[in-house]
Parts: structure tokens; sequence; C-alpha cells
């Protein structure tokens, strides 16, 4: 049985702080980075859906890889950077930039837009993992890109690509995890890709969790998987309520401007993204507002 204990735990999908005029603020990066550590946190995602990757240039999205790879050295940490985009040769190339840079692996989500048959996808996401021998996690987020990866789908690919390891799953649905454990065995990590349903992908056998809400309250997702794992099940639920109406506020509007703002409410950065995202609307900050401070007075005692 292979070790994949690498991808236990919590990681989160970093955000990518800005300054009020858009360039990366990287003082307020390095301080998000090193909070998450010393919190517990397993792995760091860079250049994801949550890092605004879709706005930074090519030179941008190294800078950041290179940056958390740096600053996570030597402190138990995996640095997992986001290189998917919808065209392969650009994939391949920013899977082998970033592992120049540093990172231990990457996740590569399906090619958006162009909406590839299973068939495309299996070549697609070859050709990604043999470009590179770092670790490759496929990433079906539906939602975003239209086309899910099946089951069958990420089987063949861990069978013919000893390097494609994990997936992280985001469609929705807890039962992905027991369609995936079913076709690909045990020797196949399973990632969480939905805050609100963690404790459920735990209970049905996924490793870990890559988060929005981490990038606010790292300790918190850490301590609900810590209570998972150490089987204390009635902890691990209180604190799965706990978290539940933050979470659901975190997606109000398209992330991670809610995530941005709570972190702004919290003085940790400004909640600038850039376009074509934009500012919160006013209800949408009312209701983010309001459960930042509802979680922040009502934590259960535990």
């Amino acid at each position: 049985m292979s070790d994949l204990s690498r991808f236990n735990g919590v990681f989160t999908a970093l955000v990518t702080p800005f300054t009020q005029t858009g360039a990366i603020d990287w003082p307020a990066f390095d301080a998000l980075v090193d909070r998450q550590i010393a919190a517990g946190i397993a792995g760091l995602v860079p250049v994801g859906t949550t890092g605004e990757a879709a706005t930074l240039t090519e030179r941008e999205s190294l800078e950041v890889i290179e940056r958390t790879a740096r600053r996570a050295d030597g402190r138990g940490v995996y640095v997992l950077a986001g290189t998917g985009s919808n065209a392969t040769a650009r994939t391949v190339e920013a899977t082998r930039r970033a592992t120049d840079a540093g990172a231990n692996g990457v996740l590569v989500v399906t090619p958006y837009y162009n909406r590839p048959t299973q068939d495309g996808l299996i070549a697609h996401f070859t050709a990604v993992a043999e470009a590179t021998s770092a670790d490759v996690m496929l990433y079906s987020v539906p939602g975003r890109a239209a086309v899910s990866i099946a089951a069958e789908t990420a089987a063949i690919l861990a069978q013919s690509c000893p390097n494609i390891v994990a997936i992280k799953e985001a469609g929705g649905d807890a039962q992905r995890v027991t369609e995936l454990r079913a076709a690909c065995g045990p020797d196949f990590a399973i990632h969480c890709g939905d805050d609100g349903l963690a404790l459920a992908f735990y209970a049905l056998g996924a490793g870990g969790l890559t988060s929005v809400l981490s990038n606010y309250a790292p300790k918190e997702c850490v301590d609900l998987y810590r209570a998972w794992a150490a089987g204390d099940i009635m902890r691990a639920r209180a604190i799965h309520e706990w978290l539940a109406p933050l979470v659901k506020a975190l997606f109000v509007e398209s992330s991670p401007g809610p995530v941005k703002r709570a972190l702004s409410l919290a003085g940790y950065m400004r909640d600038t993204v850039r376009l074509p995202l934009v500012g919160l609307s006013e209800p949408a900050a009312r209701i983010l507002a309001e459960a930042v401070e509802r979680h922040r007075v009502s934590a259960p005692a535990l």
C-alpha cells in the first residue's frame, strides 16, 4: 500500500492578497502563510481558484509559488501548486515551472470551456503527468469547469500514471467518495473540495480537505479534522455545526470575495479582488459581517 499520508489533513487554498492598486500585497501574503503554518495546516495551495489564478500573470503566478515554497521550506508543510488551464501545452509548461520553483505537487483542474470528453481528460492529464515526476492531484469542479472526472477515468489515470495519486473532488456530492474508492482503491488520496462537506467526506473515507474557510479560520478547520481522526465524533460534529453558518456565508457571492472580506474584517488584508470580480454587494457584505460576528461570539465549549 502506498503511503499517501502527506495528503492527510487540511490544505488551504490560499487567497492572493492585493493592495488597493491591485498589486500583490507580499507582506500580507507572508503573514497569511505564517498564520496557516502556526495553526497546523498540513498543506498550502497557491495559485488555485481561490487565489484568483485566472487573473494573475505568468510571472505573478510563479512568484506566488516560489514565495510559498520559500516560506514553507523546512516547516513540515506540503506545497501543492495550481497549474491547470484549458490548454494542455500551457498546463504542462506551468507544471514544469511550478515544480522547478519548489512545489511538492501540482493541482490540475479539468480544462474549462473546452468541455473535453473523458478520453480527452485522460489524454490531457496523462500529458501533464508525463512532464513531471512530482505528485499530481486531479481537480474535478464541474460547477466552474462544466465537466466532471468520472470515477472510472480517475482509476485509469491512477493505474497508468504512477504520479497521479490524488483527486480534489468539488462537485458537492459526498457519494463521489464511495465511487472513487470503489474505482481507484485505497492507494489513491481523496480531498474534499467543499468546506461544508468536510465531515461527510472524512466519514466516507477522504483523507483531507482543500479549504477556502481555512484562510480565515485555520485552527477551527484543523481542530475538526483532528477530532475526526482521533475518533471524537461528538467534538467533530460540534465544530462542524458551529462552522456551518460561516461556511454558507463565505459563498454568498463568488469566491474568494467573501473570504477576503472576512479576512479584511479581521484586519489581515484588504478585500481587494481583480476584475472581473468586484467587491461584495451591500446585502452580501451585511450577510458576511453578521456571520463572522455570530461565529466570533458563539464558540462552543469544546
